[in-house]
C-alpha cells in the first residue's frame, strides 16, 4: 500500500462514542483511511457492498446477529477479490465468540483493550494477508482447529454454577450494555422473559442492580 492508495477501513460498532474514538485513534496513522462506519448489521452490510473497503474492524455483539451476521451478509453478496478481510475487534474474550467469529470468515480477532497503535498494525496485517490475534486468544483458534476441546472454562464460583444456561447468556448480555429490548431481540424472547431472567441473575448472584452487576461481571471476565 502506498500514500496514493490508502487501506480503506469500515468500522461496525453499535456504539458510536467508541466508533468515534477508533477514527480518532487512526486518523494519525499513515497509510489508514476510515472510508465508512456503521452501528447496525443492515446498516453495515449496505456500506461495505457499497463503498468496498480494504478491511472491516467488526464489532462482534450487537443486536439482531452481530458479527457473524455481518460476515454471512457480505459474504453472500461478495467473493474473491472485491470481498473485504474482516478484523474482529471485541470487549468479549470468550473462546466461543472468538472460534464463531473465526469459522465465520474473519481473518482476526482482537479485543478492545489494544492501543491505537497495536490496532493500527494489527489492520496492516491482516491487510498484508496475516492472521492477527490477541495473544491469549490463539490458543483457542488453535484448539479448535485441531480438534481439542474449544469450550468455555467451567463456572469460577457458586453464583455463576447456580445460572441456568440462559440466565447465564442473559448476564453476558447485561455486562456487554445491552438494553432489555436488544437482549429480547438477540435471545428471541419477549421483554417479560428478559426482565424475569435478569431478576433471577440479580437474586442468585446476591448483587443489588445492574451497574453492581457489571462490575461482578468484569471481576469474572463474563461480557
Amino acid at each position: 500500500m502506498t500514500d496514493a492508495a490508502p487501506c480503506r477501513i469500515f468500522l461496525v460498532d453499535d456504539h458510536a462514542v467508541f466508533r468515534s474514538g477508533v477514527r480518532a485513534e487512526l486518523a494519525s496513522e499513515p497509510g489508514l483511511l476510515v472510508a465508512g462506519e456503521a452501528g447496525t448489521v443492515a446498516e453495515a452490510v449496505e456500506g461495505i457492498v457499497r463503498l468496498r473497503p480494504d478491511v472491516v474492524l467488526l464489532d462482534v455483539h450487537m443486536p439482531s446477529g452481530g458479527g457473524v451476521a455481518v460476515l454471512r451478509g457480505v459474504t453472500d453478496t461478495m467473493a474473491g477479490d472485491d470481498a473485504p478481510v474482516f478484523l474482529a475487534l471485541s470487549v468479549s474474550d470468550a473462546a466461543e465468540d472468538v472460534i464463531a467469529t473465526i469459522r465465520a470468515g474473519a481473518r482476526g480477532y482482537v479485543t478492545k483493550t489494544i492501543d491505537g497503535a497495536e490496532l493500527a498494525d494489527a489492520v496492516r496485517r491482516v491487510a498484508d494477508g496475516d492472521a492477527v490475534f490477541s495473544p491469549r486468544l490463539a490458543g483457542f483458534v488453535l484448539d479448535s482447529f485441531t480438534g481439542r476441546s474449544s469450550a468455555p472454562e467451567p463456572p469460577l464460583d457458586p453464583e455463576l454454577d447456580s445460572l441456568t444456561k440462559r440466565e447465564l447468556e442473559v448476564l453476558r448480555l447485561l455486562a456487554r450494555g445491552y438494553t432489555y429490548r436488544e437482549i429480547a431481540e438477540e435471545l428471541f424472547i419477549s421483554i417479560k422473559t428478559v426482565e424475569t431472567h435478569a431478576s433471577n441473575v440479580l437474586r442468585k448472584t446476591q448483587q443489588s442492580n445492574r451497574n453492581a452487576l457489571t462490575r461482578w461481571a468484569a471481576t469474572r471476565h463474563i461480557g
